[in-house]
């Protein structure tokens, strides 16, 4: 019996496979990196990268060691790649656990070579003015990286970027800029055998991008990396299905108010229907008033504002009862919302949508090996 009112995420493992290997065909890069940070966007980590494994993924990206060391204390041994750290690190456990760094000053590639770190990938900032090295530190980091390698210490194994998606123009100069940093690299001695720059978006729309190994994050999990074009259009399917029961229902007359501050009132009598699923699940409460929940056969907007632990729908006078699954999102092919008519409606991305879901709502696997 359950304690909790039945809020669900259900993921569909089988889709990220199906995605995986639908994107590791489409792009033909020699290898491909799972992306699997921040509990697999919100889809469970573990289970992610298992699937995306099976899909043809070969390494698995996290953007902490306290995400690289929960995969290897749950058995998975794929190459694992984390590329933020703390200021003062301390790579002993990343030595100890086989868990690559990517490193994104010389400060860090020092703090590596003395923990005894075997390999680890340097991060280029090549315009997105995020994590990376500067580009005019690239010749005293690739001189002292090649000293640093003679010597015994970490190999150079990647070199990597990260393209910032703001036009053709602005993807090209950063590949140009990316392509210069190979060629310093190479004058230095590194001869590194992984180099990567593209994610979904650029594994996509822009192949010179593709290099060695791409970094399939948001595709992965069944949602565009692109405005204008949906998951579905490019074959993917997602893997997240967000519901819960309607645990309340009542008949109330023509303007009754509904939630805080009333900004929502009936027109005429009407059924108001509850649904335990708020803020505090990661709804988001920006689309108080229009987030799409599909119940009974039917899509009607959020009624007023979400509060942290439940939303509330004006369905009219269409039947809905007790024990009515509500979905906020799952498959469009299938009549229910999407992740991304959330984000439209809370005026974000679908990948916030499906990364916030909290540790309230428990995830039900469906699919796999």
């Amino acid at each position: 019996m359950s304690l909790q009112p039945g809020r669900e995420a259900r993921i569909d493992l089988d889709a990220i496979e199906h995605n995986t290997r639908l994107l590791r065909e489409r792009v033909g890069t020699a290898h491909a990196m799972a992306v699997v940070k921040a509990d697999g966007y919100g889809h469970g980590a573990v289970e992610t990268a298992r699937a995306a494994l099976r899909g043809g993924a070969d390494h698995l990206g996290v953007v902490d060691l306290v995400e690289a060391l929960a995969l290897r204390a749950a058995g998975v041994t794929a190459p694992v790649l984390a590329w933020i750290h703390d200021p003062q690190p301390d790579f002993t456990a990343a030595a100890a656990a086989d868990v690559e760094l990517g490193l994104g000053t010389a400060a860090m590639l020092e703090a590596a070579a003395s923990a005894g770190v075997p390999s680890v990938q340097l991060k280029l900032d090549t315009g997105l003015g995020r994590n990376g090295v500067a580009e005019a530190e690239w010749p005293a980091l690739f001189a002292r990286a090649a000293a640093i390698e003679r010597s015994g210490g970490p190999r150079i194994r990647g070199l990597f970027s990260h393209l910032a998606g703001a036009g053709e123009h602005e993807d090209r100069a950063q590949l140009a800029a990316f392509e210069r940093a190979l060629g310093l690299a190479e004058e230095a001695g590194l001869r590194p055998e992984l180099r990567h720059l593209a994610a979904t978006a650029g594994a996509l729309f822009l192949p010179e991008a593709r290099l060695d190994l791409v970094r399939l994050g948001i595709g992965l999990y069944g949602h565009s990396p692109v405005a204008g074009i949906t998951g579905a259009e490019l074959g993917l399917r997602p893997a997240m299905r967000l519901s819960a029961p309607v645990v309340a229902v009542k008949r109330v007359p023509a303007g009754h108010g509904v939630s805080y501050g009333f900004t929502h009132r009936t027109s005429r009598e009407s059924t108001l229907a509850l649904v335990p699923l708020g803020y505090a699940d990661g709804v988001p409460r920006q689309a108080s008033g229009s987030g799409p929940v599909r119940v009974g056969g039917r899509t009607f907007p959020v009624a007023g504002r979400i509060a942290m632990d439940q939303l509330v729908l004006d369905v009219g006078d269409h039947p809905v009862a007790v024990g009515d699954i509500a979905v906020l999102f799952g498959d469009p092919a299938g009549g229910e919302p999407g992740a991304r008519d959330w984000a439209d409606a809370a005026g974000t991305i679908d990948y916030e949508i499906v990364t916030r879901i909290g540790p309230r709502v428990p995830r039900r696997y469906e699919g796999g090996a």
